[in-house]
């Protein structure tokens, strides 16, 4: 199951190459390459709206095929929309790409609803949110090396002279077809627990619980705003009053971001176990330092040496010159490691209370974007790469949260806050649009920092808005 989150995560920051890619290829202005994240995230609410009128008018569909087989349906959904992006480099159609991405968004619409609760109720409900963080962040480090390759495969090993730029689009995502076509075929075979699951009450019954509605445009928002900071960021790094840095260079930043997540998340698992307090606190001083080492190697790794291309000629080897990369990544990553302090300071003031934590992670965010905004230069652009860091437990503790004491109704809150994952689709072009219209890229970070802003108010108050009457009825 790690594995598939892992590949999910993997692929999906491959949109944030795919923009800038789109962009200058098809010379497409920032909301038209924004809907690139329309058609695949739109694919999550298109998809998982479907699966809710089906399960309510005719049971859950899960709960009849099993969720092992709910799995392999939405990898091979997805290995269909990864295949017809060969066709539409064929035939330089960029809507035949969003409708590629659309398909692909279906598939993993699928995964979502099949995986996440899968993963839940593996053990005991009590620390359900710490095998989701848990799970969340093998997905965080898809998310992770996924820029730094897909950066490197896109714009550089199959970017060739003369060609249309997206040419170098084809080969990864056939090489994605051929990865989930095995992976389905593995599930189908592999033995797994067979756990059943209940049939999802007809009407809007978990809508009539305020904190689930609430919960539900939490989602949203915060879907919405952590997709759009890592779509502009190759964007944002790329303007001269911020750091002026060519996409390839910039690719590299958006893996440190989604790195972010990666630390977040592991120590969030961390944190909501049942684990010995001792054990606990040394865990969450290591995990952080583990995992920014490891966003420091990934970042050092020389892809270019590797193939051939460059720095491993006159008999230089490849592990000298990542070694000579990681030394010099020294003057970037130094800038990196007090926004992971910073993280840890914020956990422990979270005191492992879910919507304390959540509420002050995301106010965290709202200051360093406002920071992006009104200031400029290097400190704006490690304030918009270090949001990812404090973005880490928005999904699990928002999901949490609005789905806690719901009994029968679990299963119904689940579909819509997967519905929810619009704000993905939605908001990104939208930030798309505020840049086009003001010509001011960093003023349109403004949409993300009214999301983060919800977010806390859901994690200070909202989640608990309602809970009252639930409890006396």
């Amino acid at each position: 199951m790690t594995s598939l989150f892992f590949l999910w995560g993997f692929m999906t920051v491959f949109n944030d190459i795919l923009i800038p890619r789109f962009k200058e290829a098809f010379s497409l202005s920032y909301f038209q390459a924004m809907l690139v994240q329309l058609a695949f995230f739109g694919a999550y609410f298109v998809g998982s709206l479907l699966y809710y009128i089906i399960s309510s008018t005719k049971g859950d569909p899960i709960a009849k095929i099993g969720y092992k087989n709910g799995v392999v349906i939405g990898l091979l959904i997805s290995a269909v929309g990864s295949a017809l992006f060969w066709p539409a480099a064929g035939a330089v159609s960029y809507p035949m790409f969003l409708g590629a991405l659309f398909i692909v968004g279906l598939g993993f619409a699928m995964l979502q609803i099949a995986a996440n609760p899968y993963v839940t109720i593996l053990g005991p409900e009590k620390t359900a949110s710490s095998r989701l963080n848990l799970a969340q962040g093998f997905n965080s480090v898809g998310t992770t090396i996924g820029p730094l390759i897909g950066g490197w495969l896109i714009f550089q090993y199959f970017a060739k002279t003369g060609a249309h730029g997206v040419d170098s689009v084809k080969v990864p995502y056939l090489a994605f077809c051929i990865v989930f076509v095995v992976l389905a075929v593995v599930f189908y075979f592999v033995r797994l627990p067979h756990i059943g699951e209940g049939k999802i009450e007809k009407g809007a019954g978990a809508l009539k619980h305020p904190h689930v509605a609430l919960g539900a445009l939490g989602i949203f928002m915060y879907v919405g705003g952590e997709v759009s900071v890592g779509s502009a960021i190759i964007n944002f790094l790329g303007q001269p009053e911020i750091a002026g840095l060519p996409e390839i260079d910039a690719s590299k930043f958006v893996a440190i971001y989604w790195g972010g997540l990666l630390i977040g998340r592991f120590m969030g698992a961390v944190e909501l176990s049942e684990m010995e307090k001792v054990k606990k606190q040394v865990l969450l001083l290591g995990i952080p330092l583990v995992a920014y080492l490891f966003l420091w190697i990934a970042k050092s790794a020389p892809l270019s040496a590797i193939s051939g291309d460059s720095g491993a000629a006159a008999g230089v080897s490849v592990m000298t010159v990542w070694k000579d990369q990681f030394v010099a990544n020294w003057s970037v990553f130094k800038f990196y490691l007090p926004f992971v302090g910073l993280c840890w300071l914020m956990f422990q003031v979270g005191k492992a209370q879910a919507g304390r934590t959540l509420a002050i992670f995301s106010t965290t965010v709202v200051a360093l974007l406002l920071v992006a905004i009104f200031v400029g230069g290097k400190t704006a652009m490690w304030c918009v790469v270090a949001a990812g860091l404090f973005s880490s437990i928005g999904w699990s503790n928002t999901f949490s949260l609005a789905i806690e004491g719901l009994g029968p109704l679990k299963s119904q809150a689940s579909s819509l806050l997967v519905m929810a994952i619009l704000g993905g689709a939605l908001l990104p072009p939208l930030q798309g649009l505020v840049a086009d219209v003001t010509k001011n890229l960093p003023l349109s970070f403004i949409v993300p920092l009214i999301a983060y802003a919800y977010v806390a108010f859901y994690g200070a108050k909202g989640h608990n808005i309602g809970r009252d009457k639930m409890h006396t009825s």
